[in-house]
């Protein structure tokens, strides 16, 4: 090591340093370590240019002190700035972080589970769960997703039916009482419907408080299910219901009728029968007609064949029911159902066990268990 050339060049980097505009102190400390790295560096490989290695290397860690100065004062103010104690004004991105995820670049059904997974805290199984695919597919569609953004500048936000479908989908975990979600949802689509006047906007926040004004009757005090026909209906919100059906006639007079509506007004009926015999089915096999037609998606099929077999009987039911894949989840409860309606209690028993077994939930599956230990015993009776 050559101190002697070290020695020579350190004045003439310095004036380069303080010539660009650097405090003479700070290009001082600057030089001192470029010294300490040539002395480190130099021995196994020497520059072909040290002045220019120097200077180089000295700018470079006058960059670093002067970053590392600004983020220690920029921490410095923000402890000044550190509000007193007490309530905190509010400020909530949840809603941005939703429309960012559901970026442009990825597909509707990718961005909805990106978001979920990233903004809603659902679990990739709970999501697999809502879409009906198994987890390893939806693990791999969620990776897909990430993939696809990564690198991306996230500052195109996504369109509103996708946002509409996260939203949905983190009530529907939530209302299930697997993850106590549904008030966040409602809060959310309570801040979209403020912020942008759209008929789907208004019929998802319909649907919502119409759903969640029978929460409170949906669990018996032991926590087991409560079915819709045997609920306390003097348990429910009806100052939920006013609203939900009020947004619900709003957004249906503008004559866009769209999935949400159509689903509001199916769960409006329900809340507008006194009792559950009262119930009018037949305008709610119409409205589930709508929806089939709007969404081609095979739960409501399946939840139409329940109607059906309310409005025309369990044999009418059951007809419905032969159309619909038998792979879908509670496929076997709604056929137990209908064959018990139908007067056929030991193959509907037998569909009780066979649901409980593939119940998404400990409380469905003790609800369906019940519901086959009742028939059993009625038969031996």
């Amino acid at each position: 090591m050559d101190e002697t050339l070290l020695r020579s060049l350190t004045p003439s980097v310095l004036g380069i340093l303080v010539r660009r505009g650097i405090d003479f102190a700070a290009a001082e400390d600057a030089v001192q370590d470029a010294l300490v790295e040539a002395v480190r560096v130099w021995p196994a490989d020497p520059p072909r240019d040290p002045k220019g290695w120097l200077t180089t290397v000295a700018w470079r860690r006058f960059l670093d002190a002067a970053r590392a100065d600004a983020a220690r004062r920029r921490r410095e103010d923000l402890v000044d700035e550190e509000p007193a104690p007490g309530p905190a004004p509010t400020v909530d991105d949840t809603l941005q972080l939703y429309f960012l995820c559901a970026h442009p670049s990825l597909t509707p059904s990718s961005a909805v589970a990106l978001t979920l997974r990233a903004v809603g805290g659902l679990t990739t199984r709970q999501i697999a769960h809502a879409y009906l695919v198994p987890e390893a597919t939806m693990a791999q569609r969620i990776s897909r997703a990430k993939r696809t953004v990564s690198g991306l500048r996230l500052d195109r936000p996504g369109d509103v039916a996708t946002v509409l479908r996260v939203l949905y989908l983190v009530f529907n975990e939530g209302y299930s009482g697997d993850v106590d979600l549904a008030a966040e949802a409602i809060r959310l689509t309570r801040q979209l419907a403020a912020a942008i006047d759209h008929p789907e906007v208004a019929g998802l926040l319909a649907l919502m408080l119409l759903h969640h004004a029978r929460r409170a009757a949906r669990t018996a005090p032991d926590g087991s299910l409560v079915p819709l026909a045997e609920q306390d209906r003097s348990r429910w919100d009806t100052r939920s219901i006013a609203e939900g059906v009020e947004i619900l006639q709003a957004a249906l007079a503008r004559d866009q009728l769209g999935e949400f509506q159509a689903q509001a007004a199916i769960a409006a009926l329900h809340a507008d029968a006194p009792t559950a015999a009262e119930t009018d089915w037949v305008q709610i096999v119409e409205w589930y007609d709508d929806l089939a037609r709007l969404t081609g998606n095979p739960v409501v099929r399946l939840n139409r064949a329940v109607a059906v077999g309310e409005a025309d009987g369990p044999r009418a039911g059951l007809t419905a029911l032969a159309a619909v894949d038998d792979a879908l989840p509670r496929y076997s409860a709604v056929a137990a159902y209908l064959h018990e309606r139908d007067g056929d209690p030991a193959t509907a028993a037998r569909l009780y066990v066979e649901a409980a077994q593939q119940a998404p939930n400990l409380a469905e599956r003790d609800h369906l268990t019940r519901q086959a230990a009742r028939l059993n015993a009625l038969r031996r009776r």
